[in-house]
C-alpha cells in the first residue's frame, strides 16, 4: 500500500506562486514514476507533469516553462514549483502513482484570482 498526501495549496493572484508538495509513505522505499493532475471545476482531471525514477522531467503544454516538478528522494517527496500562475490554473491537484494500481492522494485546492 501507498499513501499520497498533497499539501502546499491556497489562494493566490494572477502571476503569483506556489509550491505543491507530495509526501509519500507506506511499503516503499522509493520516489517511482510520480505525476501531478488537475481537475478545475466541471472538467475533466488532466495530466499537467511527471518525475520519473531516475529523475527525467516532462509537462503538459499548458505549463511548460512556468512548472517545475522535482523530488527528494530521502525523504520521499515530490514537489511542483509554480509560477506564472493564471487564472485557468485553478483546480484541485492530485499527485498520482502507479505502484501495481493506481495510488491518488485527496488533493489541495489552488485558486488563482485577483
Amino acid at each position: 500500500q501507498v499513501q499520497l498526501v498533497e499539501s502546499g495549496g491556497g489562494l493566490v493572484q494572477p502571476g503569483g506562486s506556489l509550491r505543491l508538495s507530495c509526501t509519500i509513505s507506506g511499503l516503499i522505499s522509493s520516489v517511482y514514476n510520480t505525476d501531478w493532475y488537475r481537475q478545475a471545476p466541471t472538467k475533466e482531471r488532466e495530466w499537467v507533469a511527471s518525475i520519473s525514477y531516475s529523475g527525467s522531467e516532462s509537462y503538459a503544454d499548458s505549463v511548460r516553462g512556468r512548472f517545475t516538478i522535482s523530488k527528494d528522494n530521502a525523504k520521499k517527496m515530490v514537489f511542483l514549483q509554480m509560477d506564472g500562475l493564471r487564472s485557468d490554473d485553478t483546480a484541485n491537484y492530485y499527485c498520482h502513482m502507479y505502484r501495481g494500481g493506481d495510488y491518488w492522494g485527496q488533493g489541495t485546492q489552488v485558486t488563482v484570482s485577483s
